[in-house]
């Protein structure tokens, strides 16, 4: 019963000391080694608890609210190969920043290398994708002051990506004492009735000002907007205008994009030629969706080029000669304030509008569900996109409005854990939410359908059943191997899994049938899940076919 006493004193000064850190949310799976954690978070007045048996899922459930509320999320595991299911929701949030606190319950020492059940080598198993602290099994010899000065030294070093912290726990796992180990716990004295860490790291974080600025605002600039939120996406838009330089805008980047699809019209011979006058190029965010912008970033020889983003390390994949500045998006425009000016190349918005007008799509078909999408989006709500074909598609033909959430995984660009971190999206932002996925997404998360039954807010996931990995029609793949290898059709009914799990199932067969399932699932409790048969090929189709018009 002692040794079982002071674990759970061990985990509450780690619990504690995660919510100095701005941890509200702890996603749980199942496991006896981390029940000395999961049973103190269970108690705890300021954890907000999610489940899940798959923990594949559960971690891209902790990225997804991780996203949609801006904070460090906790998730607790048993030791094993559990541990090792985080590890493509790890590598999404090393890349996009979110912060991830994994506490991974282990074996103690001497049942490691033993042949022990369950007794894998944790420590540092996710490799540079995550700073990682490994404590000692748990014992009244190591203070509490070092275990929680240890936790904020590490929390507040690591302010993006993900961290591991590694809790050996011996048996027994249950049972307690209260009176148990009081006066270890008690050295912590006034630190449990305070709110903030026992140790305070404090980073001096000044804006960065270009004292240049007053000569290059006057030059003809080009704004790319990336992944952003919607404060930043505004404030860069507004900033832009006032300049009168051209934005081009990412999918991601919530901007209300004034020159849409840009993967089509930054093809077209004019546009080119127009742009190719820009002396300076001023980039936030990074990861962008379109392959056709970041080819011409590649390719334009600006005089300076800078890119802004509060994630350090290198964003550029172009590697260009310039500036990188980290920096926070909206103290950095204010440091930086606009001259208002007219727009420098004013035909290219002529050229857009005449392009885009040119490619209207068919509302019901694959193409035609992103161009209309913002017709489909709940008020108040927010939108996540599946990868592969799906956000290529809203990309290209979507103009969506200004300020509204938009999420998805653009780090890796997985298909993996989408449904999940969709479903912590939503809890997260407590929003009515509308998401988008392929069908080979769809079933490669199908397990987290589970997760978004119990929303709290009505959830629409369309999954567009295309019959395969499509996207790999627009690739030179040998047709006669395309089908086996890369496409692989499963040709599945979605309407068996949406009974499986107890959502709501449409299949409509038309514009006006999409629109009313939508509109009744913004009307129900939970869940709903409407199946978009589409021809197999039409998306990819759809994307050749507008490049034409680009040319005319």
């Amino acid at each position: 019963m002692s040794h079982s006493s002071f674990n759970r004193r061990w985990a509450a000064v780690i619990l504690e000391a995660l919510t100095r850190h701005r941890v509200q949310h702890l996603c749980i799976a199942p496991g006896s080694r981390s029940a000395p954690l999961t049973l103190l978070a269970a108690s705890h007045p300021r954890l907000i608890c999610h489940t899940h048996f798959d923990e594949r899922g559960l971690g891209h459930l902790a990225l997804g609210l991780a996203k949609s509320t801006g904070q460090p999320v906790a998730i607790v595991v048993t030791s094993g190969t559990a541990v090792a299911n985080l590890y493509p929701a790890i590598i999404e949030a090393r890349l996009t920043g979110e912060r991830l606190i994994v506490l991974s319950a282990d074996r103690p020492v001497e049942l490691l290398d033993c042949g022990a059940n369950q007794a894998i080598e944790q420590t540092g198993l996710f490799a540079h994708h995550a700073a990682a602290l490994n404590l000692p099994r748990p014992t009244p010899d190591v203070s509490a002051r070092w275990l929680v000065s240890a936790i904020d030294s590490l929390l507040g070093q690591q302010v993006f990506g993900a961290v591991q912290i590694n809790c050996p726990f011996a048996e027994p796992l249950y049972g307690d004492d209260p009176d148990a180990f009081r006066s270890w716990r008690d050295d912590l004295g006034k630190w449990w009735q305070d709110d903030r860490p026992w140790l305070r790291q404090v980073a001096a974080r000044a804006t960065p000002v270009n004292p240049e600025w007053g000569f290059w605002r006057q030059q003809r600039g080009v704004v790319i907007a990336g992944k952003m939120t919607a404060e930043e996406g505004i404030a860069v838009a507004r900033w832009a205008a006032e300049l009168g330089w051209p934005l081009i805008a990412d999918v991601q980047s919530q901007s209300g994009q004034p020159l849409p699809s840009a993967s089509i019209w930054l093809q077209h011979p004019q546009a080119l030629a127009t742009l190719a006058s820009a002396q300076l190029i001023v980039q936030f965010g990074s990861h962008l969706t379109g392959k056709t912008l970041g080819g011409w970033l590649a390719d334009c020889q600006p005089e300076d080029f800078w890119l802004i983003e509060a994630m350090p390390e290198r964003r550029d994949p172009a590697h260009h000669r310039g500036s990188r500045i980290v920096a926070e998006i909206v103290p950095w425009l204010a440091a930086h304030p606009a001259l208002a000016q007219p727009a420098w190349c004013p035909e290219l918005t002529r050229l857009v509008a005449d392009i885009t007008s040119a490619i209207r799509q068919p509302a019901f078909s694959e193409a035609g569900l992103a161009q209309h999408l913002p017709s489909l989006l709940p008020a108040q709500g927010a939108l996540f996109l599946g990868n592969s074909l799906t956000i290529r598609l809203v990309d290209t033909f979507a103009q969506l409005p200004a300020g509204y959430p938009v999420f998805a995984n653009r780090g890796a660009s997985g298909i993996d854990g989408l449904i999940a971190t969709a479903a912590g999206v939503q809890r997260g932002s407590h929003r009515p939410l509308l998401a988008i996925v392929g069908d080979i997404s769809a079933l490669y998360d199908v397990n987290s359908l589970a997760l978004l039954g119990q929303s709290q807010a009505p959830v629409v996931l369309i999954v567009v059943n295309n019959d395969g990995g499509q996207i790999f029609s627009m690739l030179p793949t040998p047709a006669s191997e395309r089908q086996r290898f890369f496409a692989m059709p499963q040709q599945v009914d979605f309407a068996a899994a949406a009974r499986l799990f107890g959502l709501q199932f449409h299949r409509p067969d038309d514009w006006q049938a999409l629109v009313t399932a939508v509109e009744r699932g913004w009307q129900e409790e939970g869940a709903t899940l409407i199946e978009l048969r589409v021809a197999a090929e039409e998306g990819a189709q759809s994307l050749a076919v507008a490049g034409k018009v680009r040319q005319e």
